[in-house]
């Protein structure tokens, strides 16, 4: 089991761009795809995007072009570079780590973090 904390969240105005980090502990992610979901006010949490343990990536439609996630296996680093950021964005951000992938189905990720807050809002 690999423990996962997320940082990076906060009040951003629209348009604009945070970059969102999840440090793993205990195991090494360099053997686990990583994926990133969020949890919107009311809704149930939904697919952000995916990394594959070669570097192979997956998008949500709605982040397709906004969003890049990478990793660092060396640091044991998830990140989530988002730009042009909406109103629509706001949510709960977690990283998980899973099985394999790069997939947005949520059976596949084992590990979660507790999330991180991001607010669009002018």
């Amino acid at each position: 089991q690999v423990q996962l904390v997320e940082s990076g969240g906060e009040l951003v105005r629209p348009g604009g761009s945070l970059r969102l980090s999840c440090e793993a502990f205990g195991r090494p992610i360099s053997m686990r795809a990583m994926g990133w979901f969020r949890q919107a006010p009311g809704k149930q949490r939904a697919f952000v995007a995916a990394i594959s343990m070669s570097g192979t990536t997956l998008y949500a439609d709605s982040v397709v072009g906004r969003f890049t996630i990478s990793r660092d296996n060396a640091k044991n680093m998830l990140y989530l570079q988002m730009n042009s950021l909406k109103p629509e964005d706001t949510a709960v951000y977690h990283c998980a780590a899973g099985l394999q992938g790069p997939d947005y189905t949520e059976p596949n990720y084992r590990d979660w973090g507790q999330g991180t807050q991001v607010t669009v809002s002018s």
